[in-house]
């Protein structure tokens, strides 16, 4: 397993081993990560925040995030977006979302919308794939990635991550990274803890 280069470990808030599986670890580098101020945020969470369950698999109808990006630095051609999961299988990491076409300037990307281009996901589709998890399954980080590069990347959508990544190998001017958590909730256990909770104001209510 490739560690996760000090560089990158930096701008993450907690970093592991697995962190080096990333996009951005391959792709990217000290001079280029956070190039001229160039970042991403989300009004949805903060950096190392859970996600909402409005954007994974607990709930139903569940979207994308929305995402806010700065002015790439000048003699950028074209934005490209990848999120993934480092603890994937293999010496992989599992990849949630691949889009591309977004102009080089100041932009956002609202909650649910269809970025312009969008390549094949770890499931094969050209959606946001939903993080999903078993119950008891420990918190696992989703690495927002988006990176600038001075060549248009000129592949049709549902292009795979390898020729995606191929194509930027060498051309990333700036990049940027943005860190969310996913840990499933046990609604049953909520729901009893719950009912106890309320059942105890009630009884206090009584006595009264």
């Amino acid at each position: 397993m490739t560690d996760c280069p000090a560089w990158l470990a930096d701008k993450l808030p907690e970093a592991s081993p697995l962190h080096g599986r990333l996009a951005v670890a391959r792709l990217a580098d000290a001079d280029t990560l956070g190039a001229e101020d160039f970042s991403l945020r989300s009004a949805a969470f903060r950096d190392g925040d859970a996600l909402d369950p409005s954007f994974t698999a607990d709930e139903e109808d569940a979207v994308a995030p929305p995402l806010e990006w700065s002015t790439p630095p000048s003699g950028a051609e074209e934005l490209v977006l990848v999120v993934e999961d480092p603890a994937g299988r293999g010496d992989r990491a599992h990849l949630h979302w691949l889009a591309w076409g977004f102009a080089p300037q100041q932009g956002k990307l609202l909650e649910g919308e269809s970025p312009p281009f969008a390549g094949k996901n770890a499931a094969g589709n050209s959606e946001w794939l939903l993080p999903k998890l078993d119950i008891g399954d420990p918190a696992h980080d989703y690495v927002f990635q988006l990176f600038a590069i001075d060549r248009p990347l000129g592949l049709m959508p549902g292009a795979g991550a390898d020729e995606v990544f191929a194509a930027m190998e060498g051309h990333v001017l700036a990049a940027a990274v943005l860190n969310a958590t996913y840990e499933p909730e046990d609604l049953d256990a909520w729901s009893e803890e719950d009912d106890e909770e309320i059942a105890g104001d009630i009884a206090d209510d009584l006595d009264v």
